[in-house]
């Protein structure tokens, strides 16, 4: 068995230890004469609650230390001009809300604030539920939300938000290279809210978020709906894990522009979602119209494993059936490549029922490269109105029926790590996947205490 640890050389942390600021809520009424300024604002309790920081009009530091468990009572907002920054080997926990219809803890970072939140392998940033049996969804999860440009109005409130919000919940922009700052060794567990039926938050929600952020290294465990959304934008993100989520793995819609590469997804074989449970799902918008900019992702060494068996497959979980490894839909455009997907009904749907999104792949427009699909009924299909038409596998490409004609080494036995998902070595597989030549990167610096798989 192959195993490459990557070195990665970090951001420095060490200036965070002299910053020694925390959070209070932010208050409700301006501060009359006072200039925008960086305010030290003291610590006052470790529960968060509403707006952080001073007033509006004034730039806050806010640091969590790790020395201290830190708890989001309710949808938490870091305000426009401040910047949050948390230690690494910092816990938050997201309280329970005690109500189906009121959020649990959430952090929303505004347009315009800055998330740092800069953990290690071995000291990773840990988000995660306050009950002492903590289960998917208990509380509401992160969002960042950015100026970079999306196909929705940017006056459009970010998805799973209450319509009343203390600070500003819309995204969106012109900035394309806007900065939100930076997710890093961050894990995510158990969050995910819906406020209504498919309007919900995600373990991590980016919207509208500019490539001058960093999501690198960043896993989200048991999400109540998508574990990784991206509403527009034009951030790239890599090193991620999407373990177990309730919905989608990865989902990218309104316009989003970015790259997708180095990532893991496994799907939970206890629990299927209302909307079936994809790998990847991808839309223009809604409507599947023409709106620009137009959704179109680049996804590279990526792994999508679904379930062990075709019947398991096929009947779902929960009361509730699964997808595809990748439902690409309503107009949205891609670039796959290098990547492998297993143990759906369907590996890849091009869905026409609304736009034309494989009306672009014939024509040239979407692309796929050096991909290595399965699927247990058909490996690569046009869906129209969940009715399924068998398309030949792309040149270059390759697809499979059968589960075992691609060689990963123990895809649905979590055991082993990282090293339960390469592919043998010497096959042409080996190239493509979340671990291209059996290079683990979830392991640095000799550590990989940031993921998790049960």
């Amino acid at each position: 068995m192959k195993r490459k640890p990557f070195g990665l050389a970090l951001l420095s942390a060490a200036a965070l230890g002299a910053v020694l600021f925390a959070s209070c809520k932010k208050e409700n009424h301006a501060q009359e004469g006072r200039a925008v300024t960086a305010t030290q604002v003291p610590p006052s309790s470790p529960i968060l609650s509403g707006v952080l920081g001073t007033t509006h009009n004034v730039a806050d530091t806010i640091l969590l230390t790790s020395g201290t468990v830190w708890h989001l009572s309710g949808l938490v907002y870091v305000d426009s001009a401040d910047v949050l920054i948390i230690q690494p080997g910092t816990v938050i926990k997201g309280d329970l809300s005690g109500s189906s219809t009121v959020a649990g803890g959430g952090l929303i970072i505004t347009k315009g604030a800055k998330i740092l939140a800069q953990g290690t392998a071995a000291n990773p940033i840990v988000f995660t539920s306050n009950s002492s049996t903590p289960q998917s969804g208990d509380w509401s999860g992160v969002v960042l939300l950015g100026k970079a440009p999306t196909n929705a109005p940017t006056t459009t409130r970010v998805e799973g938000v209450p319509d009343v919000s203390p600070a500003d919940a819309t995204f969106g922009g012109n900035v394309p290279n806007d900065n939100s700052g930076i997710l890093q060794f961050v894990r995510i567990e158990y969050a995910g809210f819906a406020l209504s039926l498919n309007n919900e938050l995600n373990g991590l929600t980016l919207a509208g978020v500019g490539s001058g952020t960093v999501i690198d290294y960043v896993e989200v465990f048991k999400a109540n709906d998508d574990a990784f959304e991206f509403f527009g934008g034009t951030v790239n993100a890599s090193h991620l894990l999407a373990i177990d989520a309730l919905d989608d793995m990865f989902d990218t819609d309104n316009g989003y522009i970015g790259t997708i590469s180095y990532a893991l997804g496994l799907s939970d074989t206890t629990r299927a979602d209302q909307s079936e449970s994809n790998g990847f799902e991808s839309d223009n918008n809604a409507g599947g119209t023409g709106a620009t900019p137009i959704t179109r992702p680049t996804y590279n060494y990526v792994t999508i494993v679904g379930l062990p068996n075709a019947t398991k497959a096929a009947n779902g979980a929960g009361g509730f059936k699964y997808g595809r490894a990748a439902h690409l839909r309503r107009n949205a455009e891609f670039n796959l490549k290098n990547s492998i997907f297993v143990g759906f009904s369907t590996g890849i749907s091009l869905d026409q029922t609304v736009g034309t999104t494989y009306d672009k792949y014939v024509s040239g427009v979407s692309v796929f490269t050096n991909n290595f699909v399965h699927g247990y009924v058909r490996s690569y299909a046009k869906e129209v109105s969940k009715v399924f038409t068998v398309i030949g596998t792309p040149t270059g490409n390759f697809g499979t029926t059968t589960l075992t004609n691609i060689s990963l080494t123990s895809p649905f036995d979590r055991s082993g790590g990282a090293a339960s998902f390469f592919a043998a070595e010497g096959t042409p597989e080996d190239q493509a996947g979340a671990f291209p030549n059996g290079a683990d990167w979830t392991t640095v610096g000799g550590s990989h205490n940031w993921t998790r798989y049960n």
